[in-house]
């Protein structure tokens, strides 16, 4: 038995697909605030003074606090059919489906939500650990249940799979929140090229 750990957002995307799920789902309103609200904590992780756990948590509670749970779970799933097809890199898709071909347990390990991952995990036959957004009677608290999971993959990893049933474990990441799961791997993928 083998295992791939893969990062979502710029590993198997060429982009942010968080950031254009949250502008896509907000109201005017919170579009014209966010660039006094949520601007200075997007200029600060640029020059790497925010971490992207701390925008995410921040962002996340502007645009989901109070928002109906059913509703934005639908959006989701829509999100997932209409928009992350064209955001895909194909090259990623390939070595995915190659993974899955040989029988790999496939895992996709992000930061972002379940809302419109869980339904394109289902469709590609993945498995999921990401973050989730928790809800009381039906609204969101705009907050993440369990708290933002982004810099703990390799906790969640280690929790959810007993690691040394697998053969091999192969890892793909770009960022610093991946470096933990990287190191849970014999064969690690950074940006695309093989290190290890």
């Amino acid at each position: 038995m083998e295992l791939a750990l893969v990062d979502f957002d710029h590993t198997v995307t060429t982009c942010d697909t968080y950031g254009r799920f949250l502008r896509r789902l907000a109201t005017p309103g919170q579009l014209a605030r966010a660039r006094w609200t949520i601007g200075p904590w997007v200029a600060g992780y640029r020059l790497g003074l925010v971490s992207a756990s701390a925008l995410r948590v921040r962002a996340t509670r502007k645009a989901f606090a109070g928002r109906d749970a059913t509703w934005v779970r639908a959006a989701g799933a829509d999100y997932a059919e209409r928009e992350l097809p064209g955001l895909l890199r194909p090259e990623m898709m390939q070595r995915i489906a190659a993974h899955r071909a040989r029988g790999h347990t496939v895992v996709i390990v992000s930061g972002s939500l379940d809302a419109y991952l869980a339904p394109w995990c289902r469709r590609h036959g993945l498995e999921l650990v990401c973050n989730r957004l928790e809800s009381v009677d039906g609204r969101l608290t705009g907050r993440y249940a369990g708290g933002d999971r982004g810099a703990h993959k390799a906790v969640d990893i280690r929790a959810r799979y007993d690691l040394s049933r697998y053969a091999r474990i192969h890892a793909y990441g770009d960022s610093r929140e991946d470096q933990a799961m990287l190191a849970l791997a014999h064969e690690r993928w950074w940006r695309g090229r093989r290190i290890a």
